[in-house]
């Protein structure tokens, strides 16, 4: 072999691992990638509990949305869209870009910018906010109860409590540190009690309305009942009854477990949800689930006898049950 052959086979060669070597580790890297289904889960037959018994579009991608008083607050590019239960659309308001997520209450509705918060009546009139208080805030996500907002903060890694006027109360952190990858940092209120995922850890965690650390539940592992790939729960919602809905991505499904944090069951896995890699971004109303995908969200409702065929003890615990 001459030379400059040898030379010219050298370099394709390097080219090729450099190229192979890339490869694998943006696939490790990759906040997105897809964590194969427990051998049970795929051996299983899992069917969901749930029917889908309807659907409806938004103008646009939906970024989040928000279930309150029977009305779907559903967050637009550059508007709020209000929709009804069924998906007769009601109304619009116009926003500024740029929401991370959206929660409502009989005080109003509360838009979340990453260093911000604007408040609009319930019809959509704007009604104030504040900014936030820290430098280089990054916020992620926000619930509401009576008197204050909490809001999760990516950059800090903690939660920040304002009341409703928007002045600060405190910064609460997780004893054990919260670890938030890529803004996967959810936050609910279900009685007076802050739930909020501490995603990199695979956990949830649970607080006072006064700060105070409660306690902390989950594992990682792809099986039934525990979080997989790097920043899993990415959503959480609550039901009628207390319990706790998750959403993952990366082989996306959804799962419930008690305010205790005991695992139930998975209530829809990927091919239920229709694939892909991402979260779906799930409220309750009643007996039904909303589920957002792009723009549309669908209706789906509980069936026992789905639910009867899917899991043992399923109906008797059904996440939806009052």
């Amino acid at each position: 072999m001459n030379k400059g052959l040898k030379i010219t086979v050298n370099i394709l060669v390097l080219l090729l691992i450099a190229g192979f070597g890339y490869y694998m580790i943006s696939t490790v890297m990759s906040d997105e990638k897809t964590i194969p289904a427990a051998a049970d889960d795929l051996e299983s037959g899992f069917v969901s509990p749930y029917k889908k018994t309807g659907s409806f579009d938004a103008a646009s991608d939906i970024i989040c949305f928000y279930i309150y008083e029977e009305k779907i607050y559903a967050v637009l590019a550059d508007r709020v869209s209000i929709f009804d239960l069924s998906g007769s659309h009601l109304n619009d308001f116009g926003i500024e870009t740029g929401v991370r997520d959206i929660a409502a209450d009989d005080t109003g509705v509360y838009l979340l910018y990453p260093a911000g918060i604007d408040v609009y009546t319930l019809a959509g009139e704007a009604g104030g906010g504040w900014r936030s208080c820290s430098d280089n805030a990054d916020y992620c996500a926000l619930t509401t109860s009576r008197e204050y907002v909490f809001v999760t903060d990516a950059t800090h890694k903690h939660i920040t409590q304002y009341n409703k006027e928007g002045g600060l109360i405190r910064f609460i952190r997780s004893p054990e540190g919260f670890i938030i990858p890529s803004y996967t940092f959810d936050i609910i209120n279900i009685n007076d009690t802050i739930y909020c995922a501490n995603s990199g850890r695979h956990r949830i965690e649970s607080y006072t309305l006064d700060g105070r650390f409660i306690s902390s539940f989950g594992k990682s592992g792809a099986q039934a009942g525990a979080f997989a790939g790097c920043c899993n729960p990415v959503y959480l919602a609550q039901s009628p009854d207390g319990h706790i809905l998750t959403s993952e991505k990366g082989n996306p499904r959804i799962s419930c477990y008690s305010r205790d944090g005991k695992f139930r069951t998975i209530l829809f896995d990927s091919h239920a949800l229709g694939g892909g890699t991402s979260a779906y971004e799930m409220h309750v109303s009643g007996k039904k689930i909303y589920i957002a995908s792009k723009r549309t969200i669908s209706v789906y409702t509980f069936d026992p006898a789905l639910s009867a065929g899917s899991c043992a003890g399923c109906t008797a615990v059904c996440p939806l049950r009052k």
